[in-house]
């Protein structure tokens, strides 16, 4: 049997903007934060707007967009970042402002 994006994480959730999740946009924004959760955004659009963002499985989003397969090592309190959805991921550690 062969594995599945959605095999990588079971039960794990992701608060992902609605724009991604429905695959009108792609994940520009991969957040692991420090407390271990999950977000997933555009990278465009303002995430924190009512009903923007939902919570989703993560091995769907992935299914959807197989490259957040690489950010998925992301240690919490880190954030990927990219251009386009052809461009590479870069991973920096997660500045919260004051």
């Amino acid at each position: 049997m062969t594995a599945t994006p959605s095999d990588c994480c079971p039960e794990v959730g992701a608060i992902v903007q609605r724009t991604v999740a429905n695959g009108e946009m792609p994940a520009l924004v991969v957040v692991h934060d420090d407390e271990g959760d999950w977000l997933i955004g555009d990278g465009v659009n303002d995430p924190n707007v009512d009903d923007a963002c939902g919570l989703f499985h993560l091995g769907h989003v992935i299914e959807m967009d197989p490259s957040l397969m690489q950010v998925l090592d992301m240690p919490a309190a880190h954030i990927a970042t990219r251009e386009s959805a052809a461009s590479a991921w870069e991973i920096a550690a997660l500045q919260y402002e004051d």
